[in-house]
């Protein structure tokens, strides 16, 4: 089965504003609620719960359907145990990895493990921040040949990481809000869907 990666989040208005300054929280969701209603009834998406994210997922595989035998991988990080966000009992599988020292050291094991355990078809990056930088960088280390999509139109971290390498992506990345189309075009397993 195809699998894609998802890196997103709405960046925090009281963190960076590097993220929040330039984030589109509409962008955000019509991108991840795009990619979702593409992945779930053919591929697995792989991604590392969030919040802002995961109840969005949720939404969708019910939509379509889906429920509990939807075609996910998400991971948490035995550190948030006890706040786990309510929407992850809609899926069957997920992965909690180890709890280190700290927070950074937790989140840091488990995107190691999420990027590691799989090969990948393309990862999508949108809006967030460090952390989706910090996944960007382990994305390219850990699935050198593999597609890569920073969404720039959603702001925050996709946008940085879009901006900070001219021509490394295509152009369309950075003035297309069409995400079902922008997927379909840039996603080759989707060509034609």
């Amino acid at each position: 089965m195809k699998k894609i990666f998802l890196s997103a989040s709405v960046p925090d208005p009281q963190r960076d504003q590097r993220y929040h300054g330039t984030a589109d929280v509409i962008a955000i969701r019509e991108a991840v609620r795009a990619l979702a209603t593409l992945i779930l009834p053919s591929a697995m998406l792989v991604w590392g719960g969030h919040p802002a994210i995961t109840p969005l997922i949720r939404i969708i595989a019910e939509g379509l359907g889906l429920h509990t035998q939807s075609p996910v991988i998400l991971y948490q990080s035995a550190f948030f145990e006890g706040s786990f966000p309510e929407s992850n009992s809609a899926f069957e599988t997920i992965i909690v990895t180890k709890r280190a020292q700290d927070k950074k050291e937790s989140l840091a094991l488990m995107r190691q493990q999420m990027l590691t355990d799989h090969i990948f078809d393309a990862g999508v990056f949108i809006g967030g921040m460090e952390g989706v930088e910090e996944e960007f960088e382990l994305f390219k280390r850990y699935q050198p040949n593999v597609s890569v999509l920073p969404l720039a139109t959603t702001g925050g971290a996709a946008k940085v990481i879009y901006d900070q390498q001219p021509g490394a992506f295509p152009a369309i990345l950075g003035s297309q809000y069409s995400y079902l189309s922008l997927f379909r075009s840039h996603i080759p397993f989707l060509r034609g869907v």
